[in-house]
């Protein structure tokens, strides 16, 4: 499948720039999918008036590939139909985002699963590919691109991901397939890198840039980032991110007002400065920065749990739980800043959504 292929709200959309949450897998008690909180998170999502939405990425929990639990095929299927039923409940078009992993011949196989279940576009993991050439990392890619549209993925070494030089994402952004690139390297260097190789290959008009750096998301938004000499700018125009699966109707709005100050040229308030540096404090506690990351996945799932979304904090590894003193840190966050939750917001809407 080629991007002209896609169906004609998926580009437009995903350059203009919008909000995409990576999705939590959701479990019950016993450790199996639970497909009706799961639908209920979709609703919550659509409703929140989410661009697109991303499945089978680090939230939905990498070990759904392993073969014990057998869950990567019937959670994507299932997930797939479940956003086209809100979607078109809602009349809203989503654009659906399915990872990605493995080596070339397990993502090659994975991409072509996604495209015959309606996905639009891969996010392409490459932390299989640790210890590869930059022609090997390259080739992969341009194989997988020959299945579906491209999500580039810059993920974080502290969860897996492996550094990826300029070099690379210059000759990356030249593949005629690729959409966009998420850029989750949670360093500024590197996200500089993949910025200016964009631009370099002289495709910052067709390559959308998102963020996936969730310690900088408002800052990222912001700004115009100078390329090619100084001769042209950037911008990050959107989020395919894990904390915008928590609080998600929040994010939204956060979204289209930082989205406005960008396009305008004006000065950014300072408020909108202070408010950066909450949600960073914010997401330290859920995405639990000071064990490491460790508790990234039940911290999300804890967020969602008090509100209702999920049933508990389960994840498929039973040693994955949060961190001791998570949960105290994100009772600090949650009384410190109140306005960053969508709790009213759920509340009225969560007896529909779980029916």
């Amino acid at each position: 499948m080629r991007i002209d292929e896609l169906p004609g709200f998926v580009k437009g959309r995903v350059i203009e720039g919008t909000v995409i949450p990576a999705i939590p897998l959701a479990l019950d008690r016993g450790r199996a999918f639970d497909p009706t909180h799961q639908r209920a998170l979709i609703r919550y999502y659509v409703e929140s008036g989410v661009g697109g939405v991303a499945v089978g990425v680090h939230t939905t929990q990498f070990e759904i590939r392993d073969p014990r639990h057998g869950l990567f095929k019937p959670v994507l299927s299932a997930v797939s139909r479940m956003i086209d039923e809100a979607a078109a409940a809602s009349r809203a078009p989503i654009v659906k985002v399915g990872g990605i992993c493995g080596k070339t011949a397990q993502a090659v196989a994975e991409a072509e699963f996604l495209a015959g279940e309606g996905y639009h576009a891969g996010l392409l993991s490459l932390a299989a590919m640790k210890g590869s050439s930059l022609e090997e990392l390259l080739e992969h890619a341009r194989r997988v691109a020959d299945m579906i549209p491209l999500i580039g993925f810059y993920l974080q070494p502290a969860v897996g991901g492996i550094i990826l030089p300029y070099e690379f994402w210059r000759a990356f952004a030249e593949i005629p397939n690729v959409l966009a690139i998420k850029i989750a390297p949670f360093n500024r260097y590197r996200t500089i890198d993949v910025v200016r190789a964009v631009c370099d290959a002289g495709r910052e008009a067709e390559v959308a840039l998102y963020t996936g750096n969730d310690d900088h998301i408002v800052v990222d938004l912001l700004t115009a980032f100078p390329a090619g000499g100084g001769a042209k700018t950037a911008r990050i125009v959107g989020g395919l991110l894990g904390q915008w699966s928590v609080w998600t109707k929040r994010a939204v709005e956060l979204h289209a007002a930082l989205r406005d100050i960008a396009r305008s040229g004006a000065d950014v308030p300072a408020s909108i400065l202070t408010l950066a540096e909450a949600l960073t404090d914010a997401n330290a506690a859920i995405f639990d920065a000071a064990n490491g990351f460790a508790g990234c996945i039940p911290g999300i799932h804890e967020i969602l749990r008090r509100q209702g979304l999920l049933a508990g904090t389960w994840c498929l590894d039973p040693a994955e739980t949060l961190s001791p003193g998570q949960a105290e840190e994100i009772d600090r966050v949650c009384a410190a800043y109140p306005d960053l939750s969508d709790d009213e917001f759920v509340r009225a809407r969560l007896p529909e959504w779980l029916a």
